[in-house]
């Protein structure tokens, strides 16, 4: 029998309605109990003055394997996963070969079984992702894929996604929904405003995340079933997501860590690991990014992972986008919402554990009895500065670098074995 006991941690499960000092046993990668004064002839790990939370869903991580490994891999990626305290991840399809056949798919979880991380897979909806040709929804679920997406770039043909968003719910399948209007996006490289006008590099409207989220959001009501939103950026999608929850459109969307606490002033350096898409807003964006995630118009912070190296960061307009977010997230988290006094430590837990392990419909999400023991233990008061030759993924492109965070993952735990301290 493997057992593990957590000692006189603070325990925040939002989902089982937990927030007092207790004590977690594990047995055979199962929480077993969960009480006062609990003892096992184990190991014990002392929490005292440490929060023990459900491990992170990160529901939206680029793993570039195959095809990109020397920006990440599947191993890798897992490993800086569990460095944030993120125990489930949803890999994106924009790979090499592009996650669109039963082969990469099993290739995906055949490798992930040796992982710091539950790797689960986003197929794609269209063939190499070229909105040419579908591919075979029934196989990429036997496979084992439990969400569809064409993420890094819109399914452009509609067709295509109305018909993948009436099928994945027969399948148990979610669409998660990169929204761009590539028409619009016109390969601009940041936002545009002011700061790309100061800086003379073409920039991407607001208009195109709004156009593309008001089809998904459309197309949702129209046919009565579900979509997620990745990466909400913009206050008007912001809007738009609000006006369709008030209709009763069975929408629910993500944002990431960056859009609550940056502006696209940080651009201003001319430093590519600031270029993601969508792009760094503005001031008006960030503040309504935050007041979506504190009336749950926004369900979810997801991270966006996407790695890439220092020589295809080097030049600023020519880098590809993209940022760097497992283990910072939590902490950007708490820097940004929770000691500003925006939000609870609850609230934040519920945006970056259970929510999206609801809406992924996968076990996760909750420390109760008889669910995986999938933990994450965290000091929500040390200060520390992220230092890129200390993180544990293969790229260091990060938009937080030399930033002062507050809350520190110590532990995680996967299946009842410490997976990182």
């Amino acid at each position: 029998m493997n057992e593990l006991l957590i000692k006189n941690a603070t325990v925040v499960s939002p989902a089982d309605g937990i927030n007092e000092q207790l004590d977690i046993l594990v047995r055979d990668g199962v929480i077993s109990q969960l009480g006062k004064n609990l003892s096992a002839d184990c190991i014990a790990i002392d929490a005292e003055g440490l929060y023990a939370i459900p491990g992170l869903v990160d529901m939206h991580v680029h793993l570039r394997d195959p095809g990109q490994t020397h920006k990440e891999d599947i191993i890798t990626g897992c490993n800086a996963a569990a460095a944030g305290g993120v125990t489930s991840l949803l890999a994106m399809p924009n790979t090499n070969p592009t996650t669109d056949s039963t082969e990469t798919v099993k290739y995906i979880l055949d490798k992930a079984k040796n992982a710091k991380a539950n790797v689960y897979v986003a197929a794609s909806i269209t063939k190499g992702l070229k909105s040419l040709d579908p591919t075979d929804l029934d196989e990429l679920k036997s496979a084992g894929a439990i969400a569809l997406s064409d993420d890094g770039r819109p399914v452009e043909n509609t067709k295509f996604l109305s018909d993948a968003m009436k099928k994945a719910p027969e399948l148990g399948m979610s669409v998660v929904a990169h929204c761009e209007d590539l028409f619009l996006a016109d390969g601009g490289k940041i936002n545009e405003g002011e700061v790309s006008q100061k800086l003379g590099v073409k920039g991407i409207p607001a208009s195109a995340e709004d156009c593309g989220t008001a089809r998904e959001i459309a197309l949702a009501a129209a046919l009565d079933v579900p979509v997620h939103i990745c990466h909400v950026s913009t206050k008007t999608s912001v809007a738009l997501i609000r006006d369709a929850k008030a209709r009763g459109v069975k929408v629910t969307a993500e944002t990431a860590p960056h859009y609550f606490s940056l502006t696209e002033k940080e651009l201003l350096r001319g430093d590519a690991d600031y270029r993601m898409n969508p792009p760094l807003r503005t001031k008006a964006d960030v503040e309504e990014i935050i007041t979506g995630l504190l009336d749950g118009t926004l369900d979810a912070v997801a991270t966006d992972h996407a790695p890439h190296t220092p020589e295809e960061k080097a030049d600023f307009v020519k880098a590809p986008n993209g940022s760097i977010g497992m283990e910072t997230s939590l902490a950007v988290g708490i820097t940004y919402l929770v000691k500003t006094g925006i939000m609870s430590f609850e609230q934040l837990i519920e945006k970056m554990s259970v929510n999206p392990a609801k809406i992924l419909g996968i076990n996760a999400g909750t420390l109760s009895v008889g669910a995986p023991g999938d933990i994450a233990i965290v000091d929500i008061d040390e200060v520390w500065t992220v230092d890129t030759e200390k993180l544990h993924g293969k790229s260091k492109n990060t938009p937080f670098k030399g930033k002062t965070l507050c809350g520190k993952v110590k532990k995680t735990i996967l299946g009842g074995n410490i997976v990182f301290e």
